[in-house]
């Protein structure tokens, strides 16, 4: 069924138009604008220009997705299929089925969101030029990631997002954001190295490059031992990029330190091509490796789940001196360690849940990091114990509207029933309940238990956060003394100013109850993050919606091309 009947050769330009459009934009953008385009001054000029071009990618993947045919979603379709490097057989081959089609959406959607917010609020650095270019360039390749279908030009596509997001932390960062890029990029690019050796081990015992056919093969053409390897070594690569416990460690710094737009997109897209990378390549070509490693990919899982949850405790108490963006940060790392678990039970419920954990997590930190970013930029500073303590920070009563979404996002990432977060971690834990045959069954139900003491772990926090900033801790009125009635200059505003930058009045020393309202959210952020609110309610409502693409896709992937 498709709600739009639309032709094969329109769907193959809409997917290929989806892959080059920003990339092509992104050349645009550094050439000077149309004189009929320049609007204002040439910095609008070039930011109305990336919201165009991901704007029009948008639609484009929208019209994708309703002319795609939803009786068949473990088909490719919108395929191309042109030899590139006839001697090494590598070709240019695209398509999409229910597995990448989603990813493909979030994609399209969380970059013009981004591109749309920094219109109204680039953040501080070099030329909006560069900017936009990059950003172009890094959707350029997070699509093409999740629509290129040889090994190579998946790995092509896989390291093209790197430099960019280099770049948008190291310049467009805040704090210690030079370190935090190189401890990103290096991370990145030696597990990168590994993976390539996988990666060609792969195609040159197999004698293709093709993943539609390695898939089909389901590893008999690959030896038992040459599969261990290859999933080792590109299990490596994946598994930094995802990330996985113990690989994490260059995460917290980089989205302490990347700009909002830059936590948004690392966290909604990035971290999803390791894990569509297990469920695409791992899974169906080597299955033989991936049940040797699938204990030890559970158990470094769960620990990454309990260890997420852990240090974000550690982050919410008072006095911890703790980041809220890294605490967002940490959370990623036990989020991602369900969507490890349920590529570890090798079954289409676990890798069903996982798929589905993957898309909320996108929804629902992107969302977080918005947040957080418009909290740091009301109050200059992401520090928890000052957000909660004497700049007397209660959201709910100084900003309403953007204390409740906060609380939403927050009770939506500890995985309520009925919102998006819950059924990709209830899937994955019925998924290690039940493991595909050969697994132990016993490990991998005590690794259940451990990540369903995680969930518990991810409610303590959150609901930590919830009442720490938006509830805030006023001091008592009679210890506090003039030096704690003004505002903090170390991370805050100046004395001269109250948080949101107007006049204080003669009676905010002696009355912190009636300290001035923050500015709430405003059009174009409530523009930016609606989407995101909305989606993840209907995820959680209408699960079948995306469970339907999926499901059909993962069982013939696991079966091996067959129906």
């Amino acid at each position: 069924m498709t709600v739009i009947d639309i032709s094969a050769s329109v769907m193959q330009f809409l997917l290929a138009f989806i892959v080059v459009a920003p990339l092509l934009g992104a050349v645009a953008a550094l050439l000077p604008a149309p004189p009929g385009l320049k609007g204002k001054n040439p910095d609008q000029a070039v930011l109305r220009h990336g919201v165009t071009v991901t704007g029009a990618v948008l639609v484009a993947a929208i019209v994708l997705a309703v002319g795609f045919d939803h009786d068949h979603p473990a088909t490719m379709q919108a395929t191309t299929d042109i030899s590139w490097i006839p001697a090494l057989d590598v070709r240019i081959h695209l398509g999409i089925d229910g597995i990448s089609l989603p990813l493909l959406l979030l994609t399209a959607l969380l970059t013009f969101l981004c591109a749309l917010y920094s219109y109204f609020k680039l953040p501080a650095g070099l030329s909006p030029k560069a900017f936009v270019a990059l950003v172009l360039v890094l959707e350029s390749g997070t699509l093409a990631t999740f629509a290129v279908l040889d090994l190579l030009l998946f790995f092509l596509a896989f390291e093209m997002v790197l430099i960019p997001m280099y770049f948008l932390i190291a310049r467009w960062g805040g704090g210690q954001r030079q370190a935090a890029a190189w401890k990103f990029i290096l991370y990145t690019l030696l597990g990168s190295v590994v993976m390539l050796l996988g990666l060609l081990l792969i195609g040159l015992k197999s004698g293709t490059f093709d993943m539609v056919a390695l898939a089909t093969d389901n590893g008999r053409g690959l030896t038992t031992s040459v599969q261990v390897i290859a999933v080792l070594a590109i299990g490596i690569g994946l598994a930094v990029k995802t990330p996985m416990w113990p690989l994490h460690s260059w995460l917290p710094d980089a989205h302490t330190a990347a700009p909002t737009v830059g936590s948004v997109l690392l966290a909604g897209v990035l971290l999803k091509m390791g894990t569509y990378g297990f469920v695409r390549i791992l899974l169906p070509v080597a299955p033989d490796g991936m049940r040797t490693f699938a204990p030890y990919l559970a158990a470094f899982a769960v620990v990454g789940i309990v260890y997420g949850s852990l240090a974000c405790l550690a982050l919410a108490r008072t006095g911890a001196k703790g980041d809220l963006k890294r605490l967002i940060a940490y959370s990623s790392v036990g989020h991602m360690g369900f969507v490890l678990l349920g590529i570890a039970t090798m079954t289409p419920t676990g890798v069903n849940g996982a798929l589905f954990a993957n898309i909320a997590h996108g929804l629902i930190t992107g969302l977080l990091f918005f947040l957080v970013g418009a909290i740091k930029d009301r109050y200059g500073t992401a520090d928890l114990d000052t957000l909660a303590g004497a700049t007397g920070a209660a959201l709910y009563g100084r900003a309403p509207r953007l204390g409740a979404l906060l609380a939403f996002a927050a009770i939506a990432s500890l995985g309520l029933p009925g919102l998006a977060g819950f059924w990709g971690e209830m899937l994955t834990l019925f998924g290690a309940y039940s493991p595909a045959e050969g697994l132990n069954r016993p490990a991998f139900r005590t690794f259940m238990a451990i990540g369903a003491f995680g969930t518990l772990l991810t409610a303590a926090y959150m609901l930590i956060v919830v009442r720490r900033v938006c509830m805030g801790e006023h001091p008592p009125h009679s210890r506090l003394s003039p030096d704690d009635r003004a505002p903090r200059t170390a991370d805050g505003p100046e004395p001269s100013a109250t948080p949101d930058g107007s006049e204080p009045s003669a009676t905010a020393g002696a009355r912190p109850a009636t300290t001035p309202q923050l500015a709430d959210i405003r059009t174009y952020e409530a523009v930016a993050w609606t989407p995101l609110a909305a989606l993840t309610v209907l995820a959680g409502l209408w699960p079948a919606v995306l469970l339907g693409l999926t499901d059909p896709a993962v069982q013939q992937l696991l079966a091996g091309g067959k129906s």
